[in-house]
Order: structure tokens, then sequence, then C-alpha cells
């Protein structure tokens, strides 16, 4: 039997209109109300953390499966998929060190509750009329809703509607 999963928040939105910045405001309250919070962020692009020419990078073009590279202030695990199928947000989530909350950035076709980030003058349309998982919307504009709205700088705001909403107080 595995470790228990976190709770699991997610934020959502277009290319652009403010998901890491609010994460990045959110992430400092909740650590500050003593959360010890982990973060994944989804991209569609081919991320690559490593440089061509270091051991590191020579271990992977090599063929190995993984590398990890740890010192003294951090460590980071690479794994290379070679053509294994792009791994789901449950396994993603199994691989975690414990943590309180783990909020996610992303895979918005995952069934985890999450806010939509809307800024004025964004013209596509919204996703919470669409998504059941979207649970609020965090703006910088009116929005035609029934859903709570939440200032989309207003971290404090954010923080705790995650809280309550995950039942974490």
């Amino acid at each position: 039997m595995g470790k228990p999963a976190p709770p699991v928040f997610g934020f959502a939105g277009s290319s652009g209109s403010g998901k890491t910045t609010l994460m990045e405001g959110v992430i400092p309250v909740l650590v500050g109300l003593g959360w010890r919070v982990s973060v994944i962020k989804h991209t569609h692009h081919a991320v690559d953390l490593d440089r061509p020419g270091k051991d590191s990078f020579r271990h992977r073009a090599a063929g190995a499966s993984e590398v990890l590279l740890a010192s003294g202030s951090r460590w980071a695990l690479l794994h290379e998929l070679r053509g294994e199928s792009e791994p789901e947000l449950p396994a993603l989530l199994e691989r975690f060190s414990p943590c309180d909350l783990v909020l996610v950035e992303g895979f918005k076709r995952q069934p985890i509750p999450r806010i939509e980030i809307r800024r004025a003058g964004d013209a596509r349309p919204p996703l919470f009329p669409e998504d059941p998982h979207i649970v609020a919307v965090a703006t910088d504009t009116l929005v035609d809703t029934r859903l709570p709205v939440l200032g989309l700088s207003d971290y404090n705001a954010v923080a705790a509607f995650i809280l309550r909403h995950l039942g974490l107080g």
C-alpha cells in the first residue's frame, strides 16, 4: 500500500493569465501559516534542466533512465521517459516527499479542485462554465458567475479559500 496522497489544489487559465504569479503570491502565505507546500507544473514544452556538456547530461545521453543531481542546497531527479507515456498526475504525486498540500499548475483535465484565473481583456471564453472542477475565479475584473470570486492579487484570501475548500482549517 502506498503513502496517502496529500490534498491537491489546482490553478487554471489561459497562457499569460497570471497562474504562476498568483501561485508565487499564495505559496509564502501558506508557508507562513505553517503548511509544507509542494508544486507540480505541467508544461507542453520540452523542458530540460540540464545542459549539454555537463556530466549529468552526458549520463542521460548515454542511456541512463534516471540521474539524480545532489548538492548541499538541493537535489533534482531527472527521469527520461524514453518513449513511455507521460505520467498522469497521481503517479507524479507518489514521487513527492511528505508535504501538507500540493498546488498544481496545468493538468486541467485532472479531476482536482481549481481556481480559474481571468484577466480583464481576455477574449478567450472562460473555463468555469464547462469545467465542474473549477470552484472559484480569481480575477482583476467583473465576472458573471455564481462561483466565489477572489481578487487576483489578494493572496491571503486565495490561500484562505484553498484551505477552507480542502477542509484544512
